[in-house]
């Protein structure tokens, strides 16, 4: 097996990382196991996957971003190796969880960098810890609108677990995957995402991991789509360096929620992978760890006094210290003034 390349903490300099060190590892928790890939050291960044995801998703980001950073990407609870008990799978639930899971690993403090669902609970997190959250990096997240795609609201309904049993039959699968070719031979935005969809569906093997999933899906999403908006709440990213990653192509959640958030989240930056879906950071890998890191080399981490928090609740008109830039060469991905706008008009 190849090795990775990652940071040595002696010297600063490149050295081969074992697949060990970016092994799945657990902790107990209020008496759950919590599974969880730690690599690298110093900054902390937290990676939160997706609806019927892993920690397994980020595998082409971790070795690159453990260089500079200490990476910790947990297995959602009901989710990947972590247990599924009946439980609180709500988004204020998982940021609990998530705090707690930071707590026993002895971090303070986090750059939050957050997928679809995985980008709503990190806003949950920045929402109600903001003195623990560095920086806010939400990727193709929900929560924005309301929009998102037939398939999950389908899922939401009665029989949705009969129905994702029969996705794993062999004669389905075969069905799914002719199917899925001609999406990507008719270059249809679906067919981008659609194997990422089905690594998903996969990795609910069992009717324990099958309720798991329906109960988180059902606790964002009915047959009308997105239960909750996080719109009333966007003015608190003022003094928090946040940015939003895209891919134009997304199916799942429409790139026009990239724009409409872009907008509503004063100071943010938009990043729009012009040939991704909903999956961008596995579309180009090295795009996305460029992009996360000069992000967080070129902003100063959030830091929100209970006096400047409280303002901002009573009167949306902070006058919080807003985190200046690094001393560092401007990105070269940082779109200016102009580009965004046409950006953002291009995706509204």
């Amino acid at each position: 097996m190849v090795a990775r390349v990652g940071a040595s903490p002696e010297n600063g300099r490149s050295r081969p990382t074992a697949v060990s060190e970016i092994r799945l590892r657990s902790r107990v928790v209020h008496g759950y196991r919590r599974a969880f890939r730690m690599a690298g050291k110093g900054d902390a960044v937290l990676l939160v996957h997706g609806i019927g995801d892993s920690s397994a998703t980020w595998a082409e980001v971790m070795p690159g971003l453990a260089q500079r950073y200490r990476v910790v990407a947990p297995d959602l609870l009901g989710h990947g190796a972590s247990d599924k008990p009946r439980g609180d799978y709500s988004l204020g639930g998982y940021a609990n969880g998530m705090r707690d899971l930071l707590s026993v690993l002895g971090i303070e403090r986090v750059t939050l960098v957050g997928h679809s669902l995985g980008g709503a609970v990190a806003m949950q997190f920045a929402y109600q810890f903001p003195e623990r959250t560095e920086r806010l990096v939400l990727v193709g997240t929900g929560g924005v609108g309301r929009q998102v795609t037939p398939v999950l609201k389908a899922a939401t309904l009665p029989g949705a677990d009969l129905v994702l049993s029969a996705l794993r039959l062999p004669t389905m699968r075969t069905q799914i995957g002719l199917v899925v070719k001609v999406m990507q031979w008719l270059d249809m935005g679906l067919g981008l995402d659609a194997p990422d969809l089905l690594r998903v569906v996969d990795a609910l093997p069992d009717a324990t991991s099958r309720n798991a999933f329906i109960r988180t899906l059902r606790a964002v999403v009915d047959w009308r789509g997105q239960v909750g908006t996080m719109l009333d709440r966007c003015y608190l990213t003022q003094g928090m360096p946040t940015m939003l990653v895209w891919g134009e192509r997304d199916q799942v959640v429409p790139a026009v929620h990239a724009g409409i958030a872009h907008v509503s989240m004063p100071g943010s930056r938009l990043e729009l992978f012009p040939e991704a879906g909903h999956f961008p950071f596995r579309s180009d890998p090295q795009r996305f760890i460029s992009v996360l890191r000069d992000f967080i080399d070129t902003t100063e981490a959030a830091h929100f006094s209970p006096e400047e928090w409280r303002s901002m609740l009573r009167g949306r008109r902070p006058q919080v210290r807003k985190p200046q830039p690094q001393s560092q060469p401007q990105s070269q991905t940082q779109p200016q003034p102009a580009e965004g706008l046409a950006k953002v008009r291009a995706v509204i």
